[in-house]
């Protein structure tokens, strides 16, 4: 896992090619299908691409909207070993009810289906790490496969830009803070994906639980649980806050994130400050999710735990195969 977040920046360097091009056509919209770390890319991309019209769907089968509808958009089926079921069913649907499909995968029943049924398809290099690791080979393929090459362009140049050791540095430090905590992500609602990646980082890497939640909503109900009082304090004091700074946020968002800290630290919760950095949003987006790939693995190691595999999650595929 180390080696893998060490050459996280690498996959910047990956230039993605669409097979079958030609069958892509003008679309009216995008739905990026895929579960787990296979719709990662698409999140993101709705993060530092606001207002491109991209959808991401985690379910069985096509989203439930009128064919006709369905008929005017891509459904790009995401799966990294290319055997997820629920994105294997999307698959299928898509192709049996004529609505075009493309795929993102690095091998397995998906890229056989591309090929058996002439779709466009990017394959993604399979370098044996994990899927939540791939997330630059992926992003630069949803990319390519919307026809976003100034994106592309524009992500490739993180592959020069992204500090490692800066953010191990800060990586490091953050888990020594967080050693027998629960992490809580707290951040705005534009940046919702960069909280939901921190929190699946901490769940997979580091096997343990964490939750994310949002600016301002969480003002209307989630920060009343932790208006401690001694009867609750037990169970307040378990958990550690992450809040994900970003000066580009709405000024009252800004406003609401520092008056929720003063109210947590009043009431002698833990909140630790990350603010964004980076020359643009592609690079505050994975600088930050470089130190939380750090946070997570140092964590991992305080705990005893394998990084990089997921036995859980293996586990259930046995039994529900």
């Amino acid at each position: 896992m180390e080696e893998a977040i060490k050459n996280f920046p690498k996959q910047f360097e990956w230039e993605p090619v669409i097979e079958n091009k030609d069958r892509l056509k003008s679309y009216q919209g995008y739905v990026l299908a895929g579960m787990g770390g296979s719709h990662l890319q698409g999140d993101v991309f709705q993060t530092v691409v606001p207002g491109f019209n991209l959808s991401v769907h985690q379910d069985y089968g096509l989203p439930a909207w009128p064919l006709e509808v369905l008929k005017n958009y891509l459904i790009i089926a995401s799966s990294y070993s290319g055997n997820t079921e629920e994105t294997v069913s999307v698959f299928e649907e898509a192709v049996a009810k004529g609505v075009p499909v493309a795929v993102i995968t690095t091998g397995g029943k998906l890229l056989e289906l591309a090929k058996q049924h002439s779709v466009p398809y990017i394959q993604i290099p399979n370098t044996g790490i994990q899927p939540r690791s791939a997330l630059g080979f992926a992003f630069l393929a949803l990319a390519q496969m919307v026809g976003r090459e100034d994106v592309v362009l524009e992500a490739q140049k993180l592959a020069k830009t992204l500090d490692v050791e800066e953010a191990r540095k800060k990586g490091e430090k953050l888990a020594e803070a967080l050693r027998n905590k629960v992490p809580v992500v707290y951040t705005s609602q534009k940046n919702y994906s960069l909280a939901y990646n921190w929190k699946i980082k901490f769940n997979e890497t580091g096997k343990i639980p964490a939750f994310y939640n949002l600016f301002s909503e969480l003002n209307h109900n989630e920060m009343t649980g932790f208006d401690v009082i001694e009867s609750t304090r037990p169970l307040s004091e378990k958990f550690h806050f992450i809040f994900l700074q970003d000066s580009h946020d709405h000024p009252q968002i800004q406003k609401r994130m520092d008056i929720t800290k003063q109210l947590y630290l009043q009431r002698g919760l833990q909140v630790e400050v990350m603010p964004s950095e980076g020359k643009s949003a592609l690079e505050e987006m994975f600088s930050s999710l470089m130190v939380a790939d750090w946070t997570a693995y140092y964590l991992a190691l305080y705990y005893g735990t394998e990084p990089a595999e997921v036995p859980m999650v293996e586990e259930f595929k046995k039994l529900i195969s």
